[in-house]
């Protein structure tokens, strides 16, 4: 039984207010490239690409507020989304050399319970990479929030805040591809940019140059808008709800503008989801996972004839980790943020 290193990120503390690199510290370990004798559930995986997310802030508090299915623990290895190969399996269902995407360690081998395993990797004309983010969790996030919470119609005006993130990208391309009019607000003029050139955007702008969000709504909103996909909260959401046409909806998918904050912002416009009949939804994405065959049936054909475009940030090597996780927060990273481990 081979023992070979296994490299890891811990998590130090738990953390108050912004996360920084040294509330996580790099070790070194050892594992036995074995499934223990017996174990029938579980899987030995070798690491390939490890995804950064926005929700792994709100697991680095003592009291975990939400419901993902894992939690941080001072002292072990931050858990994240993944895309792994299969070294040893116990459980019948996965074999030597698979390819699969789901929750993992961030350390180079991880032996995870096979219910961790959410899916096999088919699909491998695609960069293995695109499985941390466009044909995983935050593709998933986006397709079911979208569709099934936005009910899209041709026509439609959409608003997508952190419109260059892992999630907020795809929203965009997929509001374009069923006839709506869609604008992006994000950070920079770089990732603004990138929104109307790359991503197909028809307006997008940079929230910090903007002094009066509800001014910039209306200039670019006119008549209001139908479908608002939330990942900011805050100041954002207050100008948004003025802005909103009846029967509008607002799928949640995040809040980063709260996550670091010791007192959250409040939100004093909310008597609109009564008088223009709004339908604001919050929601998990592992609701939509029963519909991943869908969702590649929809999205794959899309990305082979180039109808969309996905933008990447990967950091090479483990030891990048915290350095990119923390980056989320200060508006650094361009795209869904990837740190690479091991060569596909």
């Amino acid at each position: 039984m081979a023992q070979v290193r296994n490299k890891q990120v811990l998590l130090k503390n738990y953390v108050t207010g912004f996360p920084k690199e040294s509330d996580m510290e790099i070790v070194e370990g050892s594992i036995t490239l074995k499934v223990p004798e017996g174990s029938s559930d579980v899987v030995l995986l070798k690491n390939l690409y490890l995804s950064c997310d926005p929700y792994m802030r709100l697991l680095m508090y003592k009291d975990t507020p939400v419901s993902l299915g894992f939690h941080y623990s001072p002292g072990s290895p931050l858990t994240a989304f993944g895309v792994s190969k299969v070294v040893e399996s116990g459980d019948p269902k996965y074999k030597k050399d698979d390819l699969v995407w789901g929750v993992t360690k961030w350390e180079e081998y991880s032996l995870v319970p096979s219910a961790k395993i959410l899916f096999k990797i088919d699909h491998t004309d695609v960069p293995l990479s695109y499985y941390t983010g466009i044909l995983g969790m935050p593709g998933m996030t986006a397709y079911g929030g979208f569709f099934e919470l936005g009910c899209p119609k041709k026509g439609e005006k959409v608003f997508v805040s952190a419109a260059s993130g892992a999630v907020g990208q795809l929203v965009g391309q997929f509001a374009k591809l069923t006839g709506c009019y869609v604008v992006g607000s994000a950070g920079s003029q770089e990732k603004v940019d990138i929104l109307k050139n790359k991503l197909g955007f028809d307006e997008a702008f940079n929230y910090k140059e903007e002094s009066n969000l509800d001014a910039a709504l209306k200039r670019y909103f006119p008549e209001g808008i139908d479908i608002y996909f939330e990942n900011v909260g805050g100041k954002t959401l207050d100008a948004v709800l003025l802005n909103m046409r009846s029967h509008g909806r607002i799928p949640v998918c995040g809040m980063i503008s709260q996550y670091n904050l010791t007192q959250p912002e409040g939100v004093t416009n909310l008597a609109n989801l009564i008088y223009k009949e709004i339908k604001m939804q919050g929601f998990i994405v592992s609701q939509f996972y029963p519909l991943y065959p869908k969702f590649l049936e929809f999205i794959l054909p899309h990305i082979r004839e180039g109808k969309i475009a996905y933008v990447e940030d990967i950091v090479e090597g483990l030891e990048g980790g915290p350095a990119a996780l923390v980056s989320l927060f200060s508006g650094q990273n361009l795209g869904k943020k990837i740190v690479a481990i091991a060569p596909e």
